[in-house]
């Protein structure tokens, strides 16, 4: 872990509550001495068992996630967090290779630091999750784009009425296309919104979710009916019965 730098206060309403789940002994003390000094509450847990036992009593607001733990691996761990909770996860790790990214994002992490990082990466990470964990009490109503339904309260998607079950990756992406109805997003923008990763980011996370998405909703990329790729600019999501079958700007 590189040096924290000077002191700094983090801009939330109350002291933040971070549990670390991490098995290197200097990894985690640092970590702890530097969230400290920026006023956070800091708990710790060396194996992932004892991690999900603090999570479940305590109910952090945030969680650090290493994936090479001891005990149990750090994936199959947080699939078993986010069968509990909805706590933001961020995972911490030195696997810094796509498909690891890929697999923590859609197993529920809210954002992927990889090692070794700063004090000062970390709060700030820490304070854009529970920024966004904060956003409007009351969801807005379900969006609609012709046949399909995103309720946001409920995180349910209907097509012709019958449920689509996405991951919540898969969800959040596509909520963030239908709030833009025919609007060209960007990958980059859809790293920002959906995986707090404006920059550094992988796009091929959002080409995989979005090969997902449009699996279950019954396309393809060949033969796009919502989803439209618009060659070297981004995704968009548009009303079948408006648009033409090819989409005039081109598809990768």
């Amino acid at each position: 872990m590189t040096g924290s730098g000077p002191r700094r206060h983090a801009s939330l309403p109350h002291v933040a509550s971070i549990l670390v789940i991490e098995d290197d002994d200097a990894i985690r003390a640092a970590v702890q001495r530097g969230l400290r000094e920026r006023d956070h509450a800091v708990a710790t847990a060396q194996t992932g068992l004892a991690g999900l036992e603090q999570i479940l009593r305590d109910r952090p607001d945030v969680v650090l996630l290493d994936l090479g733990l001891p005990d149990i691996d750090g994936l199959t761990l947080l699939s078993m967090v986010r069968t509990a909770t909805d706590v933001p996860i961020i995972v911490i790790t030195a696997q810094d290779d796509d498909p690891t990214m890929v697999r923590a994002l859609d197993s529920g992490a809210d954002d992927y630091v990889v090692k070794p990082f700063g004090t000062d990466q970390v709060a700030a990470r820490i304070r854009a999750v529970l920024r966004r964990g904060r956003r409007g009490s009351t969801p807005p109503p379900a969006l609609r784009v012709g046949a399909l339904v995103i309720d946001e309260r409920s995180r349910l998607v209907t097509l012709n009425g019958a449920r689509v079950d996405l991951t919540r990756k898969e969800f959040d992406l596509l909520h963030l296309l239908a709030s833009r109805p025919g609007e060209v997003v960007t990958k980059r923008e859809a790293l920002s919104e959906v995986w707090q990763q404006a920059y550094g980011g992988s796009e091929r996370t959002v080409d995989v979710h979005l090969s997902w998405l449009r699996r279950k909703l019954g396309e393809s990329a060949a033969r796009p009916r919502y989803l439209h790729s618009v060659r070297g600019v981004g995704i968009r999501l548009v009303d079948p019965t408006d648009e033409p079958t090819a989409d005039a700007h081109g598809t990768d």
